[in-house]
C-alpha cells in the first residue's frame, strides 16, 4: 500500500485480530512503564522544564495535571518512559518505537477533543505510527553509518500518526516525515551505552520532533523528501506496508535493564534457583555475550541510569534478591555490599558466535564457579519475552499492577488497567484521559 494512503486510509476493520490485539498489549505495557517512570528523578526533572519551557494548551503530563503545549507533553512524557527502561522493543531496529509513539498519541488529544475520538481510531492511529516508525528504523539502519538512538527513526511515526489525527493533506504528510528525518535525534547509541546518563534513548526527542514535524507541516512549512522512506534503495523495507505487520514483532522487558543485559540476567536467575545459590558460595560468574552487551561495564553505579545500563550489577542484584525489579535499581538498593562485591566476580567475554547473530538474535551464556570448584553452566540463553516467545496477556497485565503500584492507589490503578485493556470498546478517550492525566494526592 502506498505509504501516505496507508498513514490516512487504513481502518481499524482492516487489521488482522492479532494485531489489534497487540495494539492493546504495547498500549498498556508502555503506559505501565510510564506510571512506573514518575517515580524517578529524570521524570521529575524533565516535567519540570516541560512547564516552564514549553508552557501552552492542548496535551497534559501524566499523573501531574498541568497542560502544556503538545510538543512538550511529548518530550516530558516519552521521557518518562524512557526513564524505567521496562518498554517494548524491536530486535532488528536495535531500539523501542512505543516510547516516542504512546507518548505522541496522547499530546494530539487534549481534554477538550478526547470526547471526538473512538477507541478504535486511537488505536488504529498506534498501529500506524508503529508501523511506519519500524520500518523508518530498519531503513535508517541499512543506510547510516553510525549507530544512532531511536529518537532518529521513532520521530517518522509519531509525524505519521500526528499527521492522520491532525488531518493533514497528502502533501502535508510528506513534509511532516521529511521533517522529522532531517530533526529527528541522530544521537550515538553507544556513547550512552559507554557514560550513563538521562540522556537515554532519545525516544522522549523523537516524540517532540515528531509532533513539531505534524504541526510545522500543518502551518505549510515544508521539508525535504524523508530518504528513509522514499529512496530507492530502501524500497524493499515498505513493499509491505499493510500487509506484513512489524508491531507483530515487538519484544516486551521483564526487566527494568537494557536489553542487551537481560540474557545474562536471565540465565543467571535460571542458575541460582535451580541450584539455590548463594552469594556467598560464588568464587567467579563468566558472562559470554555479544560485543554490545560487553560494553555495559559499569560496576559501581552511582544512578539508577548507570544500574540500567550495566550487566555487571543487575546480574549481582538479580542474583542477589533472586529477582529484579525497580527496587533492586534504585535508591539505596545502588550501595549494596553483597551486591557490589558479586560485581567484582563477574567476568564478561565477547562471543563471536553471538555477534554474528546480533541484532536478530541477543544470546549470552553464564557460567557460575562456586567456592567447592563446581562450575553451572546455563547454556545459551535468550532474554524472556522475545517475540518468538511473547509474554501471555496474564503476564503483561501484572506487569502493568506492578509497575503502577507505588505510583497510584489500587482502585485507581484498577480502573486504567481494565479502561485501557478495552480500550478498543471506548465510545471517547475521555475518562482514560482523566485516569492518566490528573495528578496524584500523596496521603
Amino acid at each position: 500500500m502506498e505509504i501516505i494512503q496507508f498513514i490516512h486510509e487504513a481502518t481499524w476493520q482492516d487489521l488482522p485480530d492479532n494485531v489489534r490485539q497487540q495494539a492493546r498489549r504495547c498500549l498498556l505495557d508502555t503506559l505501565g512503564a510510564g506510571v512506573g517512570g514518575r517515580a524517578t528523578e529524570l521524570s521529575q526533572i524533565v516535567y519540570e522544564f516541560a512547564a516552564a519551557a514549553f508552557g501552552g494548551q492542548g496535551a497534559q503530563l501524566w499523573l501531574d495535571g498541568r497542560e502544556v503545549s503538545p510538543p512538550g507533553a511529548a518530550l516530558a512524557n516519552g521521557m518518562t518512559i524512557d526513564a524505567l527502561d521496562i518498554h517494548d522493543g524491536h530486535s532488528l531496529t536495535k531500539g523501542h518505537a512505543g516510547a516516542a509513539l504512546v507518548p505522541g498519541l496522547f499530546a494530539t488529544v487534549s481534554f477538550e477533543s478526547a470526547g471526538g475520538i473512538s477507541g478504535k481510531e486511537f488505536l488504529m492511529a498506534l498501529v500506524i505510527g508503529y508501523e511506519i516508525a519500524l520500518r523508518a528504523g530498519m531503513a535508517l539502519h541499512d543506510t547510516a553509518c553510525d549507530y544512532h538512538t531511536s529518537g532518529a527513526w521513532n520521530a517518522l511515526g509519531v509525524a505519521a500518526l500526528a499527521a492522520r489525527r491532525f488531518g493533514l493533506k497528502s502533501d502535508q504528510t510528506r513534509h511532516a516525515l521529511g521533517i522529522a528525518e532531517y530533526h529527528g535525534p541522530r544521537s550515538q547509541m553507544m556513547r550512552c551505552i559507554d557514560h550513563p546518563t538521562m540522556l537515554k534513548d532519545g525516544s522522549g526527542w523523537g516524540a517532540m520532533t515528531g509532533i513539531s514535524a505534524a504541526l510545522l507541516a500543518q502551518a505549510e512549512f515544508t521539508g525535504a523528501p524523508a530518504l528513509i522512506v522514499e529512496s530507492d534503495e530502501v524500497s524493499r523495507t515498505w513493499q509491505d506496508l499493510g500487509s506484513a505487520w512489524q508491531i507483530t514483532r515487538q519484544y516486551f522487558k521483564p526487566h527494568a535493564v537494557c536489553r542487551w543485559a537481560q540474557p545474562a540476567v536471565e540465565a543467571t536467575l535460571v542458575l541460582q534457583q535451580k541450584y539455590q545459590l548463594t552469594p556467598e558460595q560464588v568464587k567467579r560468574v563468566v558472562v559470554s555475550t555479544f560485543h554490545e552487551a560487553v560494553r555495559l561495564n559499569c560496576r559501581s553505579p552511582h544512578s539508577t541510569e548507570e544500574a540500567q545500563y550495566s550487566l555487571p550489577f543487575p546480574l549481582a542484584a538479580a542474583f542477589a534478591h533472586g529477582r529484579l525489579g525497580v527496587s533492586e535499581l534504585t535508591g539505596v538498593a545502588l550501595k549494596d555490599p553483597v551486591v557490589l562485591q558479586l560485581c567484582e566476580r563477574v567476568e564478561m567475554i565477547e562471543d563471536a558466535s553471538f555477534n554474528q547473530r546480533f541484532p536478530a538474535k541477543r544470546f549470552a551464556r553464564v557460567e557460575i564457579e562456586t567456592e567447592d570448584g563446581n562450575v553451572f553452566d546455563s547454556g545459551e540463553v535468550e532474554p524472556n519475552w522475545e517475540a518468538s516467545n511473547p509474554p501471555s496477556d496474564l503476564e503483561l497485565r501484572e506487569k502493568f499492577r506492578r509497575s503502577s503500584c507505588e505510583q497510584l492507589p489500587g482502585e485507581r490503578a484498577a480502573e486504567l488497567e481494565q479502561i485501557i485493556w478495552r480500550c478498543d470498546e471506548l465510545p471517547d478517550l475521555s475518562n482514560l484521559l482523566s485516569l492518566l492525566t490528573l495528578p496524584v494526592t500523596k496521603e
